[in-house]
């Protein structure tokens, strides 16, 4: 299973930061996230827009949205899709930067494709694994007018929910100043 590291949103609630650099302990939130991701996943890559060098510490291929841009992380997935058929993997996995916590076995758990993680009863719709087939699907949802939210996607594609238990949420979102904060806490007490 190829994996795509979804670096594309705006940081808005964080100052307008690039998450994906934003440090928490002293490293990133891409190389928290890398470090949980790689071992798990084939080729990896990032979706972004915006000069790519600034990923250039990672080695990982960046790719933008191109002409889907403007049509949410979808349009990542739809890149991301095209890029993992290129690589010869049967499916993709995507995880927002934001989550340095997932679970280190998310890749088998989320296996086959399509599937979606679950905790608490909370779909995080990004977190997901696609089958590199739904690439046309997925193509022609962005297409058409109207809505194109991720849940309407999952649903098109089949995506079983999978769900991950626990007292911490393994898919935190660091969106805020706050949550950037209780991340710092809960590496402390890891």
């Amino acid at each position: 299973m190829a994996a795509l590291i979804l670096a594309g949103g705006k940081g808005a609630r964080l100052g307008g930061a690039d998450k994906a650099l934003v440090d928490l302990a002293g490293r990133s939130l891409a190389e928290h996230l890398l470090a949980r991701l790689a071992p798990q996943a084939g080729p990896i890559a990032i979706s972004a827009n915006g000069d790519p060098a600034r990923f250039a510490t990672f080695g990982l291929p960046v790719l933008p949205d191109g002409a889907l841009a403007g049509k949410g992380p979808l349009a990542g997935v739809v890149a991301g899709l095209a890029w993992a058929a290129a690589c010869g993997a049967g499916a993709l996995l995507t995880v927002p930067v934001d989550t340095p916590f997932i679970p280190k076995d998310l890749a088998a758990r989320l296996a086959p494709a399509p599937a979606v993680a679950v905790h608490g009863g909370r779909q995080h719709h990004l977190v997901a694994s696609w089958p590199v087939a739904f690439l046309a699907a997925l193509s022609q949802f962005l297409a058409a007018s109207g809505d194109h939210r991720v849940r309407d996607a999952l649903a098109l594609a089949g995506a079983r929910p999978v769900a991950f238990a626990g007292p911490d949420d393994p898919f935190l979102n660091i969106n805020t100043p706050a949550d950037h904060a209780a991340a710092g806490v809960r590496l402390q007490r890891q």
